[in-house]
């Protein structure tokens, strides 16, 4: 990481939650990683890029990396919740966001929890169906275990945070909020009133159509898609890119230059 300002913990809702900031601008962009991930697992090939245009906060949600667990579930609504309280505690009162995947889907609601401190938002292979997923995605989860997660991010974790046991709860943590996932209501997405740009692969996770259906809900919405998988075109560690590849910059080029209308 490069332009590191500052990182500390907050206290937010019973969490000792993990935040960096690094650049700087009046109107900050804050980063949502995905589900299992970490800010470096995520975002270690695009931050350095938003934060040469923006100042940006990158944020560790529940159980996930440096920030530390509750004894309850992990929800979108919550995790929602906590970064707003996270922006309060920090003096934020007006945000951009970017989330990818799981994070993504927190940003929607954010967008309809907390709309007085949204700016923009960025909203990159999320999910607001079950239906949106490719098909099979949900069986596979019924039956999943930690053999399953991607090596990159049990690595990512266990650089960040070297316990195990802890490593096993997120990961329990995260299937059982997809397993119980129901969706987000039509109308409820409807409502977002802020400038969304929506961002998917040819070849992601969540499906193409599912994206457009919930860009066309939104009015003004952008959408674009781009070649790749999930998560290859801002290049996280999951995933990867090929060498030589330009779509992670293409990708914050996108979202800088849709920041700026």
């Amino acid at each position: 990481m490069e332009q590191l300002k500052t990182s500390g913990y907050a206290p937010v809702n019973g969490l000792d939650m993990y935040y960096e900031i690094h650049g700087e601008d009046s109107i900050p962009l804050v980063l949502i990683h995905g589900g299992g991930s970490t800010i470096e697992t995520t975002f270690g090939k695009t931050l350095p890029m938003f934060s040469r245009f923006s100042k940006v906060i990158a944020v560790e949600l529940q159980a996930h990396g440096r920030t530390s667990d509750r004894d309850a579930p992990e929800t979108f609504e919550q995790d929602a919740d906590d970064v707003a309280a996270l922006l309060k505690h920090l003096n934020v009162s007006k945000a951009n966001f970017l989330g990818f995947s799981n994070g993504g889907t927190t940003t929607l609601q954010i967008a309809m929890r907390h709309p007085g401190i949204v700016n923009k938002l960025i909203v990159i292979s999320a999910l607001s169906k079950r239906a949106g997923m490719i098909p099979g995605f949900f069986d596979g989860m019924q039956h999943a275990t930690l053999a399953d997660m991607p090596e990159a991010l049990k690595a990512g974790y266990l650089r960040v945070k070297p316990d195990e046991s802890r490593l096993q709860v997120m990961f329990e943590k995260d299937v059982a909020r997809m397993v119980n996932f129901k969706g987000i209501d039509d109308n409820d997405i409807a409502a977002i009133k802020a400038a969304v740009l929506f961002i998917v692969a040819d070849r992601d996770v969540i499906t193409v159509e599912h994206t457009a259906e919930m860009s066309r809900l939104i009015q003004g919405a952008r959408l674009v898609v781009l070649p790749g998988t999930h998560g290859s075109f801002i290049g996280t560690e999951e995933t990867g890119i090929k060498e030589g590849s330009k779509l992670p910059e293409i990708t914050v080029a996108l979202v800088e230059e849709f920041l700026q209308e």
